[in-house]
């Protein structure tokens, strides 16, 4: 009996080992930076940020703001309508892809962002938006893929900087000179198996990323990751819920970059269904 209470309790202490050795960590990514690492008593989920490889190029794709017109309307606002010219890329096709993350299924499009909110995605060359009179705005315009990657070619993208005045009139501001990102991915809600793979994509101007160089800080649920190279990656491991990311424009030595477009932060949704 003695023998049997002493089996007992050494299997139930192997036992509150096991169960303590499950408590949270860090570890490292591929990217050298610490991950979030969450524990249940069934899962072992890690969040990770990893390049994406092999995505379909697209040689001579062309991209131009054809025009920019606006009206007044009422006593504070202006309905500014954009028009593109697209060359080399069909808006509205399926991109080849061989991975898993979200896609649209009304195909190719271009990514309309102004002043860095979420981007409306466009299947025709146009689109029409209301703003303040009075009012200066950053119009970045690019070309993506149907799983809404950016085709990053200064020919397949368009930065404009213009203010509306007080009459309701457009006038195109000088180039942008500054160092610049834009965010685009991941955006808004994703269910199902969607949640598994997300791509995180941005977009930059003036600026070069290089691991001596200017970088892009992400911060995933409060995990940092560092990225030196400018490319698509997929976040994997983020659970279901609310979660935040943040994308940053750092220097050398990891300093803020200061700037009209150089920090920017979303909050998306994972759902099960």
């Amino acid at each position: 009996m003695k023998k049997n209470i002493l089996k007992s309790a050494v299997t139930v202490l192997a036992i509150t080992g096991t169960l303590a050795s499950c408590q949270n960590t860090a570890t490292k990514t591929t990217t050298g930076q610490d991950s979030i690492v969450s524990h249940d008593t069934t899962a072992h989920t890690e969040i990770t940020v990893t390049p994406v490889a092999d995505s379909k190029a697209f040689p001579g794709a062309d991209l131009k703001v054809a025009s920019i017109t606006s009206e007044k309307v009422g006593t504070d606002s202006a309905k500014v309508m954009v028009k593109y010219t697209v060359s080399n890329f069909k808006l509205t096709e399926q991109t080849a892809h061989d991975h898993h993350m979200a896609n649209s299924h009304d195909g190719q499009h271009i990514h309309f962002i102004l002043d860095n909110k979420p981007y409306a995605a466009l299947y025709k060359p146009e689109h029409t938006v209301t703003v303040a009179l009075n009012s200066e705005h950053y119009l970045m315009s690019f070309l993506s893929r149907s799983y809404h990657e950016s085709i990053k070619t200064t020919e397949a993208s368009k930065l404009v900087k213009f203010k509306v005045d007080k009459d309701g009139k457009v006038v195109q501001d000088v180039a942008v000179t500054a160092p610049s990102l834009f965010y685009s991915r991941p955006k808004g809600e994703y269910k199902g198996e969607d949640t598994k793979v997300l791509l995180l994509d941005f977009f930059l101007v003036n600026t070069t990323l290089a691991a001596d160089g200017n970088k892009v800080l992400a911060d995933v649920n409060g995990k940092q990751f560092t990225l030196d190279k400018w490319g698509p990656y997929e976040i994997k491991g983020l659970p279901l819920g609310d979660a935040k990311v943040k994308l940053s424009l750092v220097d050398k030595d990891g300093n803020a970059i200061t700037g009209d477009n150089v920090s920017v932060e979303r909050d998306i949704k994972l759902l099960a269904q």
